[in-house]
């Protein structure tokens, strides 16, 4: 099966999505939802299987090459998956909306531009694929218009900077060595100066740091989450914003290599020091921001922020364990950040769009499935035994202790305890508590919205129990960077360090619930009061606002919230002004007047003759 076989079925796919909308719109749901899955089945035919090839020729005189490997194939197979599921989420989400069949053009061109990123073996075909996905995602943004076009337009700045930045790098690459293959370049590269790597590093690294949301360059991502549809919340938090770590490990490990990357630099000053430190700075501040969020999306957004410091963290350091850590942990967020959303996303379109966490509550009854996605969702985030996230964040950890980085470790274990506080919060305010009197009539939600639910609970709970699965490729991809390999097992990880051994875990586990169980049937059974009849601290719940945990952290939010402002956004803002009152000051120039311009020129000359003149001198 060939490359270009699988991008034609992509991107015609989101082309005739549109049209079959524009024909007949009965077709186009089941034809997105089609052609999407077809794509992930065909996407796991190409396991193991190594291949480059041009695709076009004469580009400026560069061939456009597309290319497979490992590491190209986990990313691929994640994007097909996890935009299969969203695009079956999407069918009764968004049915009943305007500009359905451009929601869809531009869903699937954003999953079609991402599988064109990772197949790509150039980067002229990376970058083309790279601005394709940044303008469609920048359409969806702001699908919804008012507030959204403002998030969208933050995110489409922030985007076109790291585009000039990745361009001035390829141009840089180019200039010196008369080609943009990676394969080529990964011969050529590492045997550049150091300095030249750092600047190679600097300007790839502002783009990708930029589509990861690595503080201080994630400001677009609060509000790009919060703003755009929730159906595609799944495609734009799973795989589109992880498309930075994609290239932070083709620059660093395919392109630099380890061996140059990780001696970069003197001491602590060392560039894998400082990518780490960034990361530890995003996991801290970023997972305090949440805990003062209401707003369920706006929540999960600087969740999603937190959780790519984690990423960063255990690639930084270049080791075997960290960098599966750091990967696993790339996919294990997109699978509880995508079910995160749905959960939320399926609780808003029962509701009439409600996310205010005060202002929800009770609807374990009413809405089960979702539910238990939450909840699922939020053990994976926080990364309880027998979830996916507790086996990439045990293998981290234990990088830091073993590279003999505590402070790191502790910045780690400071998010983990900030994001027990924020779950609990999201779960208990949504799902748990008294049901408001307005939602006692909610329904569940469609099956095409928790069917995708269903499958991402369960692959949590599979890659929880059984992480050798997607280990084994991860350890592959490692050893094609030059690592040793791991001692991979199915229940785990064994070292002479220690040994993960998730059975061990799950046998201790379902012991302690029977013995839990047992404790609860024992007790005297619940006695059920009336809505109103619950207090907190001795006053009445408001109405309407049933939670004993409405403002909860308030004391906690007192004493944080004057230090976790979000100050880079702040100065983005004022820096927009600054360019504003600029601009309009330029644009008092173009008054309409011939004269005016006549006397521009003639005081441009004026300036042309006087700094002649004093050249002249010198």
């Amino acid at each position: 099966m060939s490359l270009e076989l699988l991008l034609i079925v992509a991107f015609g796919g989101a082309l005739l999505s549109y049209l079959f909308g524009k024909i007949c719109p009965q077709i186009r749901d089941p034809f997105a939802v089609i052609s999407s899955v077809a794509l992930a089945v065909m996407m796991a035919f190409l396991y193991g299987k190594t291949m480059e090839s041009p695709f076009y020729f004469g580009f400026l005189g560069l061939p456009l090459i597309l290319r497979t490997n490992m590491l190209a194939w986990f990313f691929a197979m994640a994007i097909s998956i996890l935009g299969a599921l969203s695009v079956i989420f999407s069918w009764d989400y968004v049915k009943d909306r305007e500009r359905t069949d451009f929601y869809y053009l531009m869903l699937l061109l954003a999953n079609a531009s991402m599988l064109g990123i990772v197949f790509a073996g150039d980067f002229v075909s990376f970058f083309v694929f790279w601005e394709i996905m940044s303008w469609s995602t920048f359409l969806l943004i702001s699908y919804n218009r008012g507030r959204a076009l403002g998030a969208g337009m933050k995110y489409i700045i922030m985007s076109i900077v790291g585009s000039v930045s990745m361009l001035i790098g390829m141009l840089s690459l180019y200039a010196i060595y008369g080609t943009l293959h990676i394969a080529t370049l990964s011969k050529l590269v590492p045997s550049a100066s150091s300095g030249y790597l750092l600047f190679l590093f600097i300007l790839f690294g502002i783009a990708f740091a930029i589509k990861n949301a690595l503080m201080p360059l994630h400001t677009w991502l609060p509000d790009a989450y919060a703003e755009s549809p929730t159906s595609f919340n799944g495609v734009l938090s799973g795989m589109l914003t992880r498309m930075g770590m994609y290239g932070f490990l083709l620059i660093i490990y395919v392109i630099v290599g380890a061996a140059r990357a990780l001696n970069l630099g003197p001491g602590i000053f060392k560039f894998n020091y400082i990518l780490a430190w960034l990361g530890a700075i995003t996991i801290v501040v970023s997972t305090f921001i949440a805990l003062l969020q209401n707003d369920a999306k706006q929540l999960l957004g600087w969740s999603a922020i937190g959780q790519g410091g984690y990423m960063i963290l255990g690639i930084a350091f270049g080791t075997s364990l960290g960098l599966a850590g750091g990967i696993f942990h790339t996919l294990n967020h997109a699978v509880y950040i995508v079910l995160l959303f749905m959960s939320v996303g399926a609780v808003q379109y029962r509701t009439g769009g409600q996310r205010d966490l005060d202002s929800l509550g009770g609807l374990i009854k009413r809405m089960p499935v979702s539910f238990i996605g939450a909840l699922l969702g939020i053990s994976g985030l926080i990364g309880i035994p027998l979830t996916n996230g507790f086996v990439s964040k045990w293998l981290i950890y234990k990088t830091l202790i073993l590279e003999g980085h505590p402070f790191l470790a502790f910045a780690a274990l400071i998010g983990t305890w900030g994001c027990i506080l924020y779950c609990y919060k999201f779960v208990h305010h949504i799902f748990l508590g008294q049901l408001p009197e307005k939602y006692k009539m909610v329904a569940r939600a469609p099956f095409s919205m928790q069917l995708p639910m269903i499958i991402l609970s369960l692959v949590i709970l599979l890659f929880g129990i059984l992480p050798g699965i997607p280990l084994k490729v991860i350890n592959t991809i490692g050893t094609s960077f030059g690592f040793q390999s791991l001692n991979v097992t199915t229940w785990g990880i064994a070292s002479e360090t220690g040994t993960l051994n998730t059975i061990n875990i799950f046998a201790a586990v379902v012991a302690a619930c029977v013995i839990v169980w047992l404790i609860f049937k024992a007790g005297p059974k619940a006695v059920p009061v009336a809505q109103e009849d619950t207090y907190a601290a001795g006053a009445a719940i408001p109405k309407d606002r049933y939670h004993y945990t409405v403002d909860f952290y308030n004391p906690l939010y007192r004493m944080i919230s004057p230090y976790f402002k979000d100050f880079i956004g702040g100065f983005c803002i004022k820096l927009a002004g600054w360019t504003q009152n600029v601009c309009h000051g330029i644009r008092q120039m173009y008054t309409g007047y011939i004269g005016h311009y006549v006397m521009y020129i003639v005081l441009f000359l004026a300036l042309l003759i006087f700094v002649q003149l004093k050249w002249s001198l010198w």
